[in-house]
């Protein structure tokens, strides 16, 4: 299966060159040193508003060849818990291949996962990743998984799982999450209510993440991805966790009535 871009020239650039003239802008580094990492957090809106801080996660990483990607399900289509196994994705940049072998070990590890394309088909929150990770560590291969339920148990059940894969793998993987955080409520009340569910990632906890953003009405529309990625984190042993970039819509349209938050964060 070849899964074609669905939102290219809407959340980032369809021409190849103006999308790598994007990216090298967004990921520029200052000197900072890169760093080894087991997952990171980095959002997944359009470019022009997340992009800046997707990119400054991004250029911090010792990026490796093997990802798995953990985004949102938007859409009410396909499997709650939807990976693909075999193929590629398609970006202006050119062609992704589907790391097979890593998929069937996270599906034999996830007996929750099921083979799907129809949750992939026109989901965005993994695609605009993928520009990235092109540009900073070309010929790397991925697993997409997307994540289309809140049920606690699953989500703890499928980190369980991951963990077990990423322990036992020869290679370095990194575990790409992808969210945004609190959606449009005016920007001094996004940031309060994101700076309650950032101090709970900061912390590993995922049940603490979970039980604020739903006590809080904290939109995190990649809390699923989270609790797993966080879940596989603590049983990985992973005990160190960075807010590298926080930013809101508002500081690009200037709109402070109504804007969501993004969160980059780094963990390992």
């Amino acid at each position: 299966m070849l899964r074609l871009p669905a939102v290219a020239g809407q959340f980032y650039p369809g021409n190849p060159k103006e999308l790598s003239a994007v990216i090298e802008r967004y990921t520029k580094q200052n000197g900072q040193t890169k760093v080894k990492a087991r997952a990171c957090l980095v959002p997944h809106a359009g470019y022009m508003y997340s992009g800046p801080v997707a990119g400054t996660v991004f250029a911090r990483l010792e990026l490796p060849k093997k990802i798995v990607v953990l985004g949102v399900r938007h859409y009410p289509r396909g499997e709650a818990l939807a990976i693909l196994s075999e193929g590629a994705w398609r970006t202006p940049l050119g062609d992704i291949p589907i790391d097979t072998p890593l998929a069937m070990a996270l599906r034999n590890a996830c007996p929750l996962l099921r083979e799907d394309g129809v949750a992939h088909s026109r989901e965005h929150s993994l695609e605009v990743e993928l520009p990235f990770l092109q540009a900073l560590t070309p010929g790397f291969s991925f697993v997409p998984v997307a994540i289309g339920t809140l049920q606690y148990e699953h989500l703890k059940e499928t980190g369980e799982g991951i963990a077990r894969v990423l322990e036992q793998a020869q290679e370095d993987i990194l575990i790409v999450t992808s969210s945004d955080m609190n959606h449009y409520e005016e920007d001094e009340l996004t940031r309060c209510k994101d700076s309650k569910a950032i101090e709970c990632m900061l912390k590993l906890d995922p049940a603490a993440l979970y039980d604020t953003c739903r006590r809080e009405g904290i939109s995190m529309c990649g809390l699923g991805p989270a609790v797993t990625m966080l879940t596989a984190m603590n049983l990985l042993g992973v005990s160190k966790a960075e807010l590298v970039r926080y930013a809101t819509s508002g500081d690009v349209s200037g709109n402070r009535d109504e804007v969501v938050g993004y969160a980059g964060m780094i963990f390992g």
